[in-house]
């Protein structure tokens, strides 16, 4: 039980936060509930079969070739598991009548991306154990929820832009190319001190997702002046 509180707790706290973030109309919680869940199973499904199928064509074994492990970090790893989550928020969340507003690409985006990692989570703390659940929670699981802010924050704008193919898809490539990077550094650790590179990725990816945030609300529907006397006030 220990355990499997400790994989949940980060993934958890994301969430809150996510939901705390979406100021002017929050999105229900059942649908909330089930963009999680997707994330959590179908997700995952999807990029286990991914992987399978890419392995055949793709074999990457020599883990001292940085050729193979920046594929494998940005085609292999990066690309299928947002993939695997922009199919989930594309062709679920995106279409739903409670998609109202820009902000709502980040929310959905965030919550698939954490149903992933709480599976994701899981697994690697029942083989680790707590270490790898300290470790994760300030690595990994903030990872996925920067990558899937990027990505979020281009589907809500596609959902209310007439260039919505093309947005989809800086969203989609934006994450991976970001989730890629981050795992590249990690994945060629026999350089050392390399993997200094990863955390400066996400350090771009949190300044940029934070950004995405700030504007989504900004440019919310539902920001609207509310007159006071003579003044407009902001809320």
């Amino acid at each position: 039980m220990t355990l499997l509180i400790s994989a949940l707790a980060p993934v958890i706290f994301v969430f809150l936060f996510i939901y705390y973030m979406d100021k002017y109309e929050k999105e229900p919680i059942r649908l909330l509930l089930a963009n999680f869940f997707l994330g959590a199973i179908v997700s995952i499904i999807i990029t286990t079969l991914l992987y399978v199928i890419i392995d055949i064509p793709l074999p990457l074994r020599d883990h001292t070739s940085i050729f193979e492990q920046f594929i494998k970090a940005f085609f292999v790893v990066g690309l299928t598991e947002e993939f695997s989550k922009y199919i989930v928020l594309r062709y679920y969340a995106q279409p739903h009548k409670e998609f109202n507003e820009p902000f709502d690409g980040i929310v959905y985006a965030v919550m698939i991306s954490m149903g992933f990692a709480a599976t994701e989570n899981i697994m690697y703390v029942y083989q680790g154990g707590l270490e790898t659940a300290l470790v994760r929670a300030f690595t990994a699981v903030p990872a996925h929820a920067t990558f899937a802010i990027l990505m979020g924050y281009y589907v809500g704008k596609a959902k209310f832009s007439n260039n919505r193919f093309v947005l989809n898809l800086c969203g989609l490539f934006l994450a991976a190319f970001f989730h890629g990077a981050y795992d590249f550094f990690l994945f060629i650790d026999f350089i050392p001190g390399i993997w200094v590179g990863a955390f400066i990725s996400l350090f771009i990816g949190i300044i940029l997702a934070r950004k995405a945030i700030i504007r989504h609300q900004i440019d919310s529907h539902f920001n609207v002046p509310v007159e006071s006397g003579d003044d407009n006030i902001q809320i």
